[in-house]
């Protein structure tokens, strides 16, 4: 698991999730599922795998099952808010989800992570390895991956036969690698210097523009946010203007968004899968193609505003930097320049 410089890991993502559609639907034809049958279930996280965690909780609340999703220090409180728990960390080595499920071995645990051999996996029992492989320091390999693995799992545990929609997934995103180049760059230009940028989404959108904003923040250095979308309404919107900017990430009221956003003069973006918009000199549009879910929504238009970000990364003079601020107590192994 190498870590690698941005562009080349936005880059081999559909090598990435090929490799992890292969490895993770192997592991479920055998994985035995039976604990979390009827369980109200909770998915933990903390950064990038937080948001994976609210967007597997959307996925399966719309499928009629009882889900939640939790940073993992809300899980220091000894109350248990689920009956069953996946546990997410690339890694395997954030020490807060392995401190928390090591403190509910009464209940089933599952966890997801790129590797099977980690501390995580050997708390929980039970582990999921996307395989996703070789990786940049801000997450693109690694958090794409544990969005399909979750979608996969989700198949199981809402008693479907795997969706054959997640095989078109990695074509999907080479399609989107290859078209969205040229519109990247021009939202970019739109988004450079900004003094602050808010995202926009709702359900597993509301998971992308949180990771959104987490790349935002880490691979160019602009402060960053991320919103609901009918939340963003009731007031945080007032304090966009002519130097902030905006990314909608949707089809229905986040589309209104970017273009009123856009007309108060408001530099934005929208991604979605919407073709009756049209760009001006403030809105930017980056119409991707469906991935036929709520998961691979989330997946395709999470790697069009990576492209975004390498396009603002580069300009910025930032490319492949690593993090200012390295913290020597949030993972159980200590930092490596080479590994993710």
């Amino acid at each position: 698991m190498r870590r690698i410089g941005y562009r080349e890991a936005v880059a081999r993502q559909p090598e990435a999730l090929e490799t992890t559609r292969a490895a993770v639907s192997e592991t479920l034809r055998t994985l035995d599922l039976s604990t979390f049958e009827g369980k109200a279930i909770g998915l933990a996280g903390i950064g990038a795998s937080y948001q994976a965690a609210l967007a597997g909780a959307s996925f399966l609340r719309a499928r009629g099952r009882r889900a939640f999703a939790f940073c993992s220090t809300d899980l220091y409180e000894a109350v248990d808010a689920a009956d069953a728990f996946v546990a997410l960390s690339a890694s395997g080595q954030s020490k807060e989800i392995a401190e928390v499920m090591q403190a509910r071995s009464h209940l089933p645990r599952l966890a997801i992570c790129r590797g099977t051999d980690n501390p995580l996996a050997a708390i929980t029992g039970a582990v999921i390895g996307t395989q996703s492989g070789d990786d940049n320091g801000a997450s693109s390999t690694g958090y794409t991956s544990m969005l399909l693995a979750i979608g996969q799992l989700a198949d199981r545990l809402v008693g479907e036969a795997l969706d054959a929609q997640w095989a078109d997934l990695p074509g999907t995103i080479a399609k989107v690698l290859a078209s969205s180049g040229d519109p990247a760059k021009q939202a970019a230009d739109l988004l450079a210097s900004r003094s602050s940028i808010d995202l926009v989404g709702a359900g597993a959108g509301f998971a992308t523009a949180g990771e959104g904003a987490m790349l935002i923040r880490e691979a160019v250095r602009i402060p960053a946010a991320g919103w609901d979308t009918l939340n963003y309404l009731h007031g945080p919107m007032e304090s966009q203007d002519g130097r902030t900017g905006l990314i909608a990430f949707g089809n229905g009221r986040e589309a209104q968004i970017a273009v009123d956003v856009a007309a108060f003069g408001c530099p934005s973006v929208l991604i979605t899968n919407r073709t009756d918009i049209a760009a001006t000199d403030r809105l930017a549009v980056i119409s991707v193609p469906s991935g036929g879910n709520e998961i691979s929504d989330a997946i395709v238009h999470i790697v069009a505003a990576q492209l975004i970000v390498g396009e603002m990364q580069d300009a910025a003079g930032l490319a492949d930097i690593t993090f200012r601020y390295r913290q020597t107590d949030t993972k159980l192994k200590p930092w490596s320049p080479t590994e993710v």
